[in-house]
């Protein structure tokens, strides 16, 4: 049942998000290309992804925008964002990706095995995220079966412990083979 990770591009540029499915192919990402700031939004109800590439400059809802809406559900706000742009190296630009929660913020043109090698590092840290969750149900797990048959075992010792009475014992052995096989009384 392993997931595998996904990419959001978002640019309003059709040629734009044709180069980044292009630069990341190859790469253990499943690339989901959306043209505007609420098709990313939607597209973020229903998928969890790895990363964002997000354009900063699109119309109606610009890149700032939707990373704004993206920081503020408690289901994405830890989506990694990498802003493309576009615009010129403005420093302003830049602190306004930042402020808003971008982990990256990269002007075009950039270096396309950059760009493979940052999104490389959020598609590790997803599938490394989702095995430690997965761990970690295990772990909880065991922890409650350890749980249930630790208290079989103290119900199953107060029992013994009662009066010199066969029906307790046998009550005992019943609680502690239920506790075996899994079953609760």
């Amino acid at each position: 049942m392993t997931q595998t990770a996904k990419a959001l591009l978002v640019d309003d540029r059709r040629e734009n998000l044709m180069a980044l499915e292009a630069i990341l192919q190859g790469l253990p990402v499943q690339s989901v290309a959306v043209e505007s700031g609420e098709a990313a939004l939607k597209q973020l109800l229903v998928d969890d992804f790895a990363v964002i590439l997000l354009d900063a400059q699109m119309p109606d809802m610009d890149g700032f925008e939707t990373a704004s809406h993206i920081k503020r559900r408690e289901r994405t706000r830890h989506v990694p964002i990498i802003f493309l742009t576009a615009a010129d190296k403005d420093a302003q630009l830049a602190l306004r990706g930042y402020a808003v929660g971008a982990v990256d913020y990269l002007t075009k043109p950039f270096d396309p095995w950059v760009l493979r090698a940052k999104v490389s590092v959020f598609v590790e840290l997803w599938v490394k995220t989702r095995q430690l969750a997965a761990q970690s149900d295990v772990v909880r797990e065991r922890d409650a079966q350890w749980r249930v048959l630790t208290d079989a075992v103290d119900e199953a010792t107060t029992l013994l412990r009662a009066e010199d009475d066969p029906q307790a014992r046998q009550r005992a052995l019943d609680v502690l083979e239920q506790a075996r096989w899994g079953h609760t009384a």
